[in-house]
């Protein structure tokens, strides 16, 4: 049987992947249904699918990954196809299988083909026998430390470990040295564990400075197999891609048709049917080496579908009823270049920290393609991936591209949770990724750069934050700006920006000019408009805009593309105490779970020594002890569910440590 018609998709996801389905779903006809975890259940996809089904509470039973749950879930609502969206179940054979079994059209390749590819070792093995070059490594079924430590030693360092059943960086660790081999496997052991239920690794020698590229494939039930060329996947932290783009500025026509006809050639080898992704490390000789096939949607997937014209979830919906693929290889074209960022809720000063929290204001910039799921007042739960939206950019060349991108970055406004918006603008404007010339290097190298402040709009901000403050107090703000008797006595203020306490002087002229003097420098500032969310004034003579959002004594400020947090502190205590841990208090630094306690009560510990590893969207941190001393105190356990700032363990100070 060739044909497989379904009429109502039931949607295995969350966010923005189980919007964008719904979205070309209706347009070709189909109904849709949403599940959702307790934490999802206000969420945009439940509302805007035609049905929803609640599958349980987010933790401990992680919901999006029960099968029997999901499966029940189509039942009650007559669903006849399932779409795994991507993460969670999407590359799992247990639950394309369970579908199967249950009568539900799977909307992606065969449990065979899954697992064929879903596990790292046997892919590997699968690619070689059918002629795909791999990077040099171990992928063998002992998996035993002693084993791991010496496979490690015969292929080289440095050397990367990788969860044979992972994905998105977690369970993937680079090893400088054989000194730091153990640790690095344990913590990957773990994470793998905790992210996909499977502890076991392989080895790869790692490639200095590659290019990540991939090849996006489809395939039908027909025989019939083409790509669609290439993104660049190189700009990533942590093992996890940042900013995506098609074509590569490495690869030239010569360099595609080969790494193409790789591709096409692998998926017919293992029979495969729906969209993959085949990833590659791009060498400076311009070889190319098989990493591990995604047998699923890949989130970058816009900037294919902005240079190709096509819209790969239809592709994939019409594949899965048994349609040949609409298209050959020579009638796939290219148009123009595409460029995409993740935002993602992340604190990107403290070493990319998860964030969860409430969004206060939500607005993305217009002019471009948006991939979400929020809107202001949206929660961000501490349970799922940082990604909170797709931003993609399409023009007739890259730079064009690049720009149209960073501006609206700039525009974009996302307050009330801290993001990597203005480090994604930085790396945007970097010289290096403007001339194309960024590998997954790239942050490692130029992270100073890219974190360095824009001193200029900061100090502007303070400017803003003075005025916004004394403005948005009780009902001023609905005053229109007018004319009224100057202010000649100054007004003080006190307040937190940018983690630095700052006093302000500000003296009110007619008309809504103020002057402020702000850590001695004075700055004329004029309100023009303000609304309930936005102001439009001029500084020092430059009439701009600023939007904010108001909330007690805290001020938000989305302005030149910096969010910023303003607590107003001229009416309380300036400083918050302990926060730096100096009295001995290890505090959660974000929602998370404890995976594990690290040390023992009555221990001596040694500054920066692990103590606690939380685990929040779906990677680990581990908090380490702030000061030298004795472990006097653990407040969890292992599974423990924590809310940011909480005192998770606390430790006296050691004789010499309290003598500094």
């Amino acid at each position: 049987m060739t044909s497989t018609p379904f009429h109502k998709i039931l949607i295995a996801n969350r966010g923005e992947i189980a919007l964008r389905v719904i979205r070309s779903a209706r347009a070709l006809g189909y109904r849709t249904v949403a599940v959702y975890s307790t934490a999802d259940a206000h969420s945009r996809h439940v509302q805007e699918a035609d049905q929803a089904v609640c599958i349980g509470e987010p933790l401990p039973a992680q919901s999006y990954l029960r099968i029997p749950a999901l499966i029940e879930a189509a039942k009650l609502s007559g669903a006849d196809a399932v779409h795994p969206g991507y993460g969670f179940l999407a590359e799992n054979e247990d639950f394309a299988q369970a579908c199967k079994d249950a009568g539900l059209v799977f909307i992606g390749p065969s449990p065979e083909a899954i697992a064929a590819m879903g596990n790292k070792a046997g892919a590997k093995t699968l690619m070689h026998a059918a002629g795909v070059p791999c990077i040099p490594g171990y992928q063998g079924e002992d998996q035993s430390e002693d084993r791991l430590a010496q496979e490690a030693a015969r292929i080289g360092f440095p050397v990367m470990i990788k969860a044979t059943a992972g994905g998105g960086g977690r369970g993937m660790r680079l090893v400088p040295s054989a000194n730091e081999f153990r640790d690095l496997l344990r913590s990957a052991r773990s994470e793998a564990q905790s992210a996909f239920g499977n502890p076991e690794v392989i080895l790869e020698r790692a490639i200095v400075e590659p290019r990540h590229i991939e090849i996006q494939v489809f395939a039908d039930r027909h025989g019939n197999a083409i790509h669609l060329g290439e993104r660049d996947c190189s700009v990533q932290r942590r093992h996890q891609k940042l900013i995506e783009e098609a074509p590569s500025p490495a690869v030239n026509a010569e360099l595609r048709e080969r790494m193409g006809a790789t591709a096409v050639a692998a998926v017919k080898a293992i029979h495969y049917e729906g969209a993959g992704t085949l990833e590659f490390l791009l060498d400076r000789e311009g070889n190319f080496y098989f990493m591990e096939m995604n047998t699923r949607l890949q989130v970058e997937h816009p900037v294919t579908e902005a240079i190709t014209g096509l819209d790969l979830v239809e592709l994939q919906l019409r594949v899965a009823a048994g349609e040949a693929l609409p298209l050959r290889q020579e009638e796939v074209r290219f148009s123009g270049h595409a460029i995409e960022v993740r935002l993602c809720a992340e604190d990107v000063d403290k070493g990319f920290m998860p964030q969860s929290g409430t969004v206060a204001l939500w607005q993305m910039p217009q002019q471009l393609r948006v991939d979400d799921a929020l809107r202001s007042g949206s929660e961000v739960p501490p349970f799922y991936d940082s990604m909170i939206a797709k931003i993609i950019s399409h023009g007739r060349t890259r730079d064009e591209a690049r720009r149209k991108l960073a501006s609206g970055l700039e525009d974009a406004v996302a307050l009330g949770i801290t993001t990597n918006q203005a480090f994604l603008r930085s790396c945007l404007l970097h010289p290096v990724f403007a001339a194309g010339g960024a590998t997954t290097a790239f942050i490692g190298q130029h992270q100073e750069a890219l974190l360095a402040p824009d001193k200029a709009a900061r100090e502007r901000a303070g400017a803003l934050a003075s005025m916004l403050l004394h403005e948005t107090t009780g009902d001023r703000r609905h005053h229109s700006p007018g004319r009224r008797m100057p202010h000649n006595l100054p007004i003080s203020l006190r307040f937190e920006l940018g983690g630095a306490v700052h006093n302000a002087s500000m003296t009110l002229g007619s008309h809504r000019h103020f002057g402020v003097t702000i850590d001695g420098k004075v700055i004329a500032i004029e309100l023009v408009a303000l609304t309930d969310d936005s102001a439009r004034f001029a500084c020092d003579g430059v009439l701009e805009s600023a939007a904010y959002h108001r909330d007690g004594a805290t001020l938000l400020i989305h302005y030149r593309g910096l969010a910023l947090r303003v607590d107003d502190t001229t009416r309380a205590a300036s400083a918050r105490q302990g926060e730096s841990g100096g009295d001995g208090k290890l505090r959660a630094s974000m929602n998370g779970r404890v995976v594990a306690v690290l040390a023992d009560v009555g221990q001596m510990v040694q500054a920066g020594q692990p103590i606690v590893t939380l685990e929040a969207m779906k990677m680990e941190h581990v908090h380490t002890a702030p000061l030298s001393g004795r472990l006097i105190a653990v407040h969890v356990a292992a599974g423990e569910q924590v809310a940011a700032s909480r005192v998770v363990a606390e430790i006296e100070a050691s004789v010499e440590e309290g003598a500094r």
